[in-house]
């Protein structure tokens, strides 16, 4: 798999390294990967990948040395990726897991000089967020050819995919018969006053996953119905999750009986964690999805490491790692191997309704202070931050 990195990048002649900047700041607290073990190890992928025309930029990257990731993705695949890049380039890599919200609010807040290089995993309206206010770098990145299509990227390079995972319920099977309710099929399903109580989503402020919630909903019923639907669905709500995967995580257990967020977040609970009770619902009238982005940050302390890390993700190198820990996203590259689970879960990467990601490019800021205004202080103690 080592070999896949430099096979794809064979025949590039020269790559420009022009830096993101310098950044004064130093470097966050942070969980840091465990050094490689075997120096020889980690440094003859790096020296094949070098004979492939990648040189420059791999030599310019081994030279600084370090690379700092804020992920949002599942922490279990962020290590994995972190590790790996590690081991293929010698270069020392420190990570934190955050939530996409918390990850935007750090970088609006150091304005330019930020204490991270690069972005990895969770959803794009805050990634766009960012874009649109000049705190991301473009970058043209040449494993970019084997994206699916260009919905799977930004358009002047901002960010680009490396996952899609469709928006959905789960729900705790048990718990709806002891009840006697029945399954939820729809969004208004969910308005329903027997599922008071019983219904979890994640923060708007802090999770990507809410986000999207809000620019579908929008996208799907209109700007005063869909805020409207969010406020009708705030009074069966009864926790609100800093981190999108959160209602996922506490389906199981029946603590919460319906989950709103990403379905390949309840087969990581059915599969890795034994919870045979949750069942995944498509709504049926359609959903939305997420397309799982990297990106590097303006001003970044160590732009080629960034670079590179840009290539790296693009690559089966990386994304393929995400089912060997327990994440079963669909991969939005051609050259990587589908998560077979997915698929045997009956989720179609195509049964989804066409995002509009310009809209919520441009108006996911504003949508998130409508929907919160309209809630009022009715909904502020549910709200979790930690």
């Amino acid at each position: 798999m080592k070999k896949r990195l430099a096979l794809v990048l064979a025949g590039l002649m020269t790559l420009g390294l022009i830096g993101c900047g310098e950044a004064e700041s130093s470097a966050p607290a942070a969980t840091e990967t465990p050094a490689a073990t075997e120096a020889p190890a980690a440094e003859a992928p790096a020296a094949e990948a070098e004979s492939s025309g990648m040189d420059a930029l791999i030599e310019a990257a081994k030279a600084e040395g370090e690379l700092i990731v804020y992920g949002s993705c599942e922490e279990e695949y962020l290590a994995a990726a972190c590790e790996n890049f590690e081991k293929l380039y010698g270069i020392k890599v420190q990570y934190q897991r955050l939530s996409t919200g918390e990850v935007q609010s750090k970088i609006e807040e150091e304005n330019g000089n930020p204490s991270g290089d690069v972005w990895f995993g969770g959803t794009t309206d805050p990634y766009n967020v960012a874009a649109s206010e000049g705190l991301l770098e473009a970058y043209d990145a040449q494993n970019a050819s084997h994206l699916l299509s260009d919905k799977y990227r930004d358009a002047d390079g901002y960010w680009y995919g490396i996952y899609k995972g469709i928006l959905g319920f789960m729900v705790n099977k048990d718990e709806l018969a002891r009840m006697g309710i029945e399954e939820p099929a729809d969004w208004k399903d969910l308005l329903d006053e027997k599922y008071k109580g019983l219904v979890w989503l994640s923060n708007y402020n802090t999770a990507g996953t809410a986000k999207l919630v809000i620019n579908t909903m929008i996208q799907k019923y209109g700007h005063d119905e869909g805020i409207q639907y969010l406020v009708d669905l705030d009074k069966n709500i009864e926790v609100y999750t800093k981190s999108g995967s959160g209602p996922s995580k506490n389906v199981g257990t029946g603590e919460c009986v319906v989950g709103i967020g990403f379905l390949h977040d309840g087969i990581t609970q059915i599969v890795d964690n034994g919870y045979g009770n949750i069942g995944l619902i498509i709504p049926s009238t359609g959903t939305s999805y997420e397309v799982g982005a990297t990106a590097i940050f303006k001003g970044c302390q160590h732009p080629n490491a960034a670079k590179l890390w840009i290539e790296y993700a693009l690559s089966p190198d990386c994304v393929e790692l995400a089912a060997q820990n327990g994440s079963y996203q669909f991969l939005v590259i051609d050259n990587a191997k589908q998560p077979e689970l997915a698929t045997e879960f009956g989720l179609d990467p195509e049964n989804v309704m066409d995002y509009d990601f310009e809209d919520a490019k441009q108006n996911t800021t504003t949508y998130i202070e409508e929907v919160m205004n309209a809630l009022g202080s009715a909904a502020d103690d549910r709200f979790q931050t930690e």
